[in-house]
């Protein structure tokens, strides 16, 4: 690190900002945006946290497809704020090919697409005719959503219960479960229905389909996630005035003298007037001071849940959707990634495995075995094609597990200590473990560290009002 993060040359009103994914990023923005000389710490050599890419060769991939939704208004200005949105657009209109191999006549293909008719019309037409479901099940449907409406995903009763009982309990067939809330649920929660609070199930739901026609429109990065949230990042971050330190793995945050903090890297301290401490949650359990929160324990109490990623890159196209999804088979969702990717000898397919508890660990052999049969079965196009290339990425603790009971686990950005403050998706957002999370946990650490220190702000959401 230079003498300049010496606490020789420490100022007044110096910020530090420890973790460099999106919750941490977004902070560092906003505290700088507010006048505040910051410091941001991350302990890998890149930025991105959870959401990056690494080079295979030639090759650009993301650890794992991460989509957002028209709706997650917090993380559409993050793109806008590092220069990021043309290359990561969104959908002009929500459409999701459903393939569901499982009928006894052979493969069907339906579709989730909406029209511009109000909440919930706009979804009729789509449902009406939704080939994955009897008619008696797409009513239910209807049903379901209108008691949706009713709901306050904020209720603490909610979060005690799972998705899957409330499901039962309005009548939902195993059927519908499977076609169409877990289709939904399991690739926003990471958790099939009866592992979901039903209290952030009813958050997702409410948000993406009952709140406005475009809500659940679909977005995802055009390009490697590392040139959004890395390289646009590191440029956003430089402009704004943030010192930017990777490598940089912080062993201690300690209370020091006048109300100011000390943030201990390997070979240097660093003296603050705020921290907020942007890094998972056990790590944060492990390096907040004592006191800082009442049951410092309940951070290690909130579970974590995998994501299995598989790449595999052909030959040739067999592909010629952006990406569906799919029933009657282990595969959940599959992406084209070709263009992404620079990759020009054929197309590369990549598949997203969310609660992925039982796969997590399995060896790439096996998984070859499982999945390319399938993408066989699924597109024909694939039965000639050659396999150049096969791999898979881990996320073991790809994000919070969102288990009923876990919303009183999870804190507020404001702790027991003065000046110190939390921010991750794992934090009290009200929203599931997304970039969404993420971004508004960043907002709130900020403006929370920003009212302590008597610097007037104003939320980033109601300044685009």
């Amino acid at each position: 690190m230079s003498d300049e993060l010496t606490p020789g040359h420490a100022t007044p009103r110096h910020a530090v900002v420890v973790g460099g994914g999106l919750a941490g990023i977004t902070a560092a923005l906003r505290l700088a945006e507010s006048g505040l000389r910051v410091t941001l710490l991350e302990g890998r050599p890149r930025l991105g946290g959870l959401a990056f890419s690494f080079k295979r060769g030639d090759l650009a991939v993301d650890n794992g497809q991460h989509v957002y939704l028209r709706c997650c208004t917090a993380y559409r200005w993050f793109l806008d704020r590092v220069g990021g949105a043309r290359l990561a657009p969104l959908q002009r209109r929500l459409d999701v090919p459903v393939l569901d191999v499982s009928h006894p006549r052979g493969p069907r293909l339906g579709r989730l697409r909406r029209t511009n008719l109000p909440v919930p019309l706009h979804l009729a037409a789509s449902l009406a005719g939704y080939p994955h479901l009897s008619l008696t099940e797409r009513a239910s449907v209807g049903r379901v959503a209108l008691a949706l409406r009713k709901l306050d995903p904020a209720d603490p009763a909610l979060d005690g219960i799972d998705f899957a009982t409330w499901l039962a309990r309005q009548g939902q067939s195993s059927r519908t479960v499977e076609a169409l809330w877990d289709l939904i649920g399991v690739a926003t929660l990471n958790a099939t229905a009866p592992h979901s609070s039903m209290g952030l199930a009813a958050m997702v739901f409410k948000t993406a389909l009952l709140t406005d026609p475009g809500a659940a429109d679909i977005g995802w990065a055009h390009v490697p996630l590392g040139d959004l949230h890395d390289t646009l990042a590191r440029k956003a971050l430089d402009a704004a005035g943030v010192r930017t330190e990777l490598r940089a793995k912080v062993t201690a945050v300690l209370p020091s003298a006048h109300g100011r903090w000390s943030v201990d890297v390997p070979g240097e301290r660093l003296e603050a007037d705020t921290v907020v401490l942007a890094v998972p949650q056990r790590e944060a359990h492990d390096l907040l001071p004592h006191g800082a929160l009442d049951d410092p324990g309940r951070l290690l109490d909130i579970g974590t849940a995998p994501i299995l990623n598989v790449h595999v890159l052909y030959d040739r196209k067999v592909l010629r959707r952006p990406f569906f999804a799919a029933l009657g088979s282990p595969v959940q969702w599959v992406f084209d990634r070709t263009d992404a990717s620079g990759y020009t000898d054929g197309q590369y397919l990549a598949l997203s495995q969310s609660a992925a508890e039982d796969e997590i660990d399995e060896p790439v052999s096996v998984l070859r075995e499982r999945y390319l049969p399938e993408l066989e079965r699924l597109l024909p196009a694939a039965r000639g094609a050659k396999v150049r290339d096969f791999f898979v990425t881990r996320e073991r603790t790809a994000t919070f597990a969102p288990a009923p009971g876990v919303g009183r686990l999870r804190p507020g950005a404001r702790t027991n200590a003065p000046g110190l403050h939390l921010a991750g998706a794992w934090t009290a957002t009200g929203w599931p473990a997304t970039m969404e999370g993420a971004v508004r946990s960043g907002f709130t650490a900020a403006g929370a560290a920003l009212t302590a220190l008597g610097r007037p702000h104003v939320h980033p959401l109601e300044e685009a009002a």
